[in-house]
């Protein structure tokens, strides 16, 4: 593998960090089985294109590509609570309203950001060659986020958020608003997948309408590989260990695609994701297995 290429896989580990730590507020903290995603990472990406070639400050752009991934992650929220419809279901109907949104919103298939101003401009003249300055700008802006992340489900409001996750009876017997936490979490959530799309967009150069397929695969499949990692109850840790698990997923990938004794190509990258969260899925349940026929042999002894 090329320098070029470990920095351009650094770089989309990092990015894809930012959804993993979305879907980890969604499937882990909610228990809200959530396929927005798919359609919000590249409603980031075109609202963020779209508005810097009219005209608009990148970061402008990318703080309204956040917002507007929180408000399909609000009527997710909406279609299940108000009109009781089945949270994948609900999911799935966003996902598949976005994307003739997302054509709307760009105007066509993709828009090419190569030569307008992004979020990266500003560094450019400090002389730091572009690849390098990509890593380090996309890293810089995930671990502050997952910081903010960690610190956010921590405080009082982030604690209500849990406990409607682990058991929405009990948190509601309790004073807590669920419906508001399911709300609030989908948006958060749907909010730092956009987030990311708009990222993706500015340091790829391009938006498009086909850009989103597959995002929830790779972002549970980090969310897996981290806990399988840092088996820790800190949410620091648990969310810092999403984005390693991004890094570690996406390295994986590369060195799958650029391992000439495999023989794997780029048109074989949907069965290296398959294989890779096929594996992260079973492992898991394979050392589970493992550690409970040990434990009873020891009985037995």
């Amino acid at each position: 593998m090329s320098l070029f290429s470990f920095m351009g896989t650094l770089e989309i580990g990092f990015i894809f960090g930012l959804v993993a730590v979305g879907v980890y507020l969604t499937f882990r903290v909610l228990d809200f089985p959530d396929l927005t995603v798919d359609g919000s990472f590249t409603l980031g990406a075109a609202l963020a294109a779209a508005l810097i070639i009219s005209g608009v400050n990148p970061y402008i752009a990318t703080f309204c590509a956040l917002l507007g991934g929180a408000v399909a992650g609000m009527v997710t929220a909406w279609l299940n609570l108000r009109f009781n419809i089945l949270h994948l279901l609900a999911s799935i109907l966003t996902m598949t309203a976005l994307y003739t949104i997302n054509l709307r919103v760009m105007g066509k298939p993709n828009l090419a950001l190569i030569t307008e101003p992004t979020v990266l401009s500003p560094f450019m003249s400090l002389g730091i060659p572009n690849m390098y300055l990509k890593v380090i700008f996309v890293g810089l802006v995930v671990v502050a986020v997952g910081l903010l992340v960690a610190w956010f489900l921590n405080t009082q409001y982030g604690m209500a958020m849990r406990a409607t996750g682990a058991n929405p009876r009990m948190a509601q017997a309790n004073g807590i608003v669920v419906n508001q936490k399911i709300y609030a979490g989908l948006a958060l959530s749907n909010g730092l997948v956009a987030l990311a799309g708009a990222l993706f967009a500015q340091t790829n150069g391009f938006a498009d309408s086909t850009m989103g397929i597959g995002t929830i695969v790779v972002g549970l499949a980090a969310v897996i590989v981290g806990e399988s990692l840092f088996n820790s109850r800190s949410m620091l840790i648990i969310v810092l260990g999403c984005i390693v698990g991004s890094l570690l997923y996406r390295l994986a990938i590369a060195v799958a695609l650029n391992a000439d004794f495999i023989g794997f190509t780029t048109s074989d990258l949907n069965l290296i994701t398959a294989v890779l969260v096929g594996l992260a899925l079973i492992l898991p349940q394979l050392r589970r297995e493992w550690k409970a026929r040990k434990a009873a042999k020891g009985d037995t002894v």
